[in-house]
């Protein structure tokens, strides 16, 4: 198991849901062992989806997350998992994380009020990065929104 924590912030907070974000990489690395690797990433977030809610948390699953310019929805992602409406998950499946699946991350934090993702990696070896970005350093107005538990 990866012990080493390495950790991206964009705050003074660094330990912001730190618990929550424990207990989600308790349950990513409880995954990977019983997966292993070589699925697509749907499968990866099928089974996450599904062992956090065994665990008790709320789970909404290909979140909506739009971006604003001059008041205008301009655009739209989709954010793979976002935990007790305060954790996002990106979720990937490649030999190796690299600085798109960062930007990524951290752009999902800049649109939304949510301040900390968690990039968890299905790869050869199982690897996560956490991110943190507070809301009052974000340059972008957000609009304010729940993310609801959606059921599949």
């Amino acid at each position: 198991m990866n012990t080493e924590y390495q950790r991206t912030t964009i705050d003074d907070q660094p330990r912001k849901h730190w618990q929550l974000c424990n207990e989600i990489i308790g349950v990513f690395y409880a995954v990977y062992r019983e997966l292993g690797y070589g699925f697509l990433e749907a499968v990866y977030e099928e089974a996450i989806a599904l062992a956090l809610m065994e665990a008790g948390f709320t789970v909404a699953r290909q979140v909506p997350v739009p971006v604003w310019f001059r008041g205008k929805r301009i655009g739209e992602y989709k954010a793979d998992l976002v935990v007790n409406n305060a954790v996002l998950l990106e979720l990937k499946a490649a030999r190796a994380l690299d600085s798109s699946h960062e930007a990524q991350s951290l752009n999902y934090l800049r649109a939304t009020e949510i301040e900390v993702a968690l990039l968890l990696n299905f790869g050869p070896k199982p690897h996560f990065r956490r991110f943190v970005f507070e809301n009052k350093r974000k340059k972008i107005r957000v609009h304010s929104r729940s993310f609801a538990a959606k059921s599949s």
